[in-house]
């Protein structure tokens, strides 16, 4: 799934990680129509360093390990800590453009180096209730990344902020639900939204103007 060159570059970048990172993949074998690419993609990553552990569970069957990440869809890959789960998740396949997604989640769990202004780390954390942040996205969209990690990157500093990678091809009935005519576009708490990448400060007071 992941080509020589990529693989080197994306060596390259992870040889800065800290702490180990999961990721933990759901699948089914049928009636999943991209669940294995998922899977190999995922498997394939976690090969680039001793780092990362890949862990693989079955939509159907672990009922336990779908309910502890809050996974209601597939394919998911959800990219947690050993020791926290930040929130953040990817729906569908993070190939393409959204393959520096994955990697920047990757080094974010692992460093936690966001570089969120200070103005940002204030407002966010004066947050009083949950926002849920879903960045629809198709592999063909270079601006599309900026969009995930900044939704990533919040997500990682307050509690109160899930971050969802939804790639928009995959997941055609919520395309059409959340009416994504160009990505990305990202919907908060599935009622508001923003359109294209727009810097973190836009992002943020969307976030404030939901979840205060």
């Amino acid at each position: 799934m992941i080509d020589q060159n990529t693989a080197n570059k994306a060596r390259e970048m992870l040889g800065e990680l800290e702490e180990k990172v999961k990721l933990i993949t759901f699948t089914q074998e049928i009636e999943c129509t991209y669940c294995r690419q998922n899977n190999d993609l995922a498997r394939d990553f976690s090969d680039l360093s001793d780092k990362i552990i890949h862990e693989v569970y079955d939509f159907q069957k672990d009922r336990e390990m779908v309910d502890r990440y809050h996974i209601d869809k597939i394919p998911a890959l959800a990219v947690v800590s050993e020791t926290k789960d930040y929130g953040i998740r990817f729906y569908g396949i993070p190939s393409g453009y959204e393959f520096t997604s994955l990697l920047e989640a990757v080094r974010l769990i692992s460093t936690r180096d966001h570089g969120l202004s200070s103005e940002t780390i204030d407002r966010v954390s004066s947050l009083k209730k949950d926002v849920h942040i879903q960045v629809f996205v198709t592999p063909t969209c270079p601006y599309c990344p900026r969009a995930v990690v900044t939704a990533h990157k919040l997500a990682l500093v307050s509690e109160h902020i899930r971050s969802d990678m939804v790639e928009a091809i995959e997941f055609p009935h919520l395309t059409q639900k959340f009416n994504v005519m160009g990505v990305p576009r990202s919907v908060f708490n599935d009622r508001d939204y923003i359109e294209g990448a727009v810097p973190e400060k836009l992002f943020v007071d969307k976030i404030v103007e939901i979840g205060r």
